[in-house]
């Protein structure tokens, strides 16, 4: 199978990278010449256009910042739908509104290819290492056809049933990592200013019932200072906001959910827009003049688990 991948941005171009350390038929696409320099100096073929790529490939895959870079990508001149032909699969690998997956989807269909949303959670370390978790909604046959590519880029890939589903999966999994985090900015104050041995802290709560994934990987960078978790304030306010958006849909009246949104707005105020999405957390140390700082902790996480093949769940 040939596969093409447009956007090699912080989770795009380690999910490509999987697939070309595993010998797939690659063809890349990204506005930044230097990834696509990068990738075509290890053996990926370079496509000048996305059109030009969807007509090189039997599966595009597209992993973009945000819905309105996607439709730009598939409705423009020389996008995907004029490059796709019967039997071809798009896979939306980006974090998007279930809505506007169907809206693409349904033009898809029409050119008599097939659509799929597969986006994944796990954080960037375990994209580098393929050991990241993947959602994908769609037709079962497609998906079916295209689990070897899946199964390389992720370690557990999961079909969530209908086109749309896996993109609502992955907003309500975002939506409760922001929540942990911010919890976890509160959480660090009041262990701060009891004067709490921070790397003891660390510990117990990773074995305690108030642990997540979140505490284990973002506290990490958080105590060491960097911050950095290789995904930045505006992606999360994004996500946020499309899980916001998703409950005003469905007249579901939430409560946490629109103080989370103001949050990070207002992180995204503070710091910028590109600032690391933990520096929520710096939010409670400047109100409470402190820091999270303890030493032993990485300013960058790395994912040691050996890469392994993936596996339906």
């Amino acid at each position: 199978m040939k596969v093409g991948f447009i956007g090699l941005g912080n989770v795009g171009s380690k999910l490509a990278g999987s697939l070309l350390r595993n010998k797939f038929d690659l063809t890349v696409r990204d506005l930044d010449h230097n990834l696509t320099k990068n990738f075509n100096d290890l053996g990926a073929k370079v496509a000048n256009s996305a059109k030009e790529l969807t007509e090189q490939v039997d599966l595009i895959i597209t992993c973009l910042p945000s819905p309105k870079i996607c439709a730009e990508v598939m409705e423009g001149e020389n996008g995907i739908l004029n490059g796709l032909s019967e039997n071809k699969i798009w896979l939306e690998m980006s974090t998007t509104d279930d809505s506007e997956v169907k809206r693409i989807g349904k033009k898809v269909i029409e050119k008599k290819a097939i659509p799929l949303d597969g986006p994944v959670s796990g954080g960037c370390h375990r994209a580098a290492t393929g050991n990241i978790a993947i959602f994908v909604g769609g037709e079962r046959n497609a998906f079916e056809k295209i689990l070897p590519v899946l199964t390389t880029m992720g370690r557990k890939v999961l079909h969530t049933g209908e086109l749309g589903s896996a993109s609502i999966l992955k907003v309500i999994t975002n939506y409760l990592a922001s929540v942990h985090l911010v919890a976890l900015g509160e959480a660090w104050t009041v262990a701060k200013k009891s004067n709490l041995d921070l790397s003891k802290v660390y510990k117990g709560i990773a074995v305690s019932s108030g642990n997540s994934f979140v505490h284990e990987t973002e506290s990490q960078v958080i105590l060491n200072g960097s911050y950095n978790i290789n995904f930045t304030m505006d992606l999360v306010l994004k996500d946020t906001s499309l899980f916001d958006q998703l409950a005003e849909k469905l007249k579901a009246p939430l409560e946490i959910s629109p103080k989370v949104v103001e949050i990070f707005k207002d992180g995204k105020e503070k710091y910028g827009s590109r600032a690391w999405s933990s520096m929520i957390v710096k939010r409670m140390e400047d109100l409470n003049k402190i820091n999270f700082r303890a030493e032993g902790f990485p300013d960058e996480l790395i994912d040691n688990e050996d890469e392994q093949k993936g596996y339906e769940l």
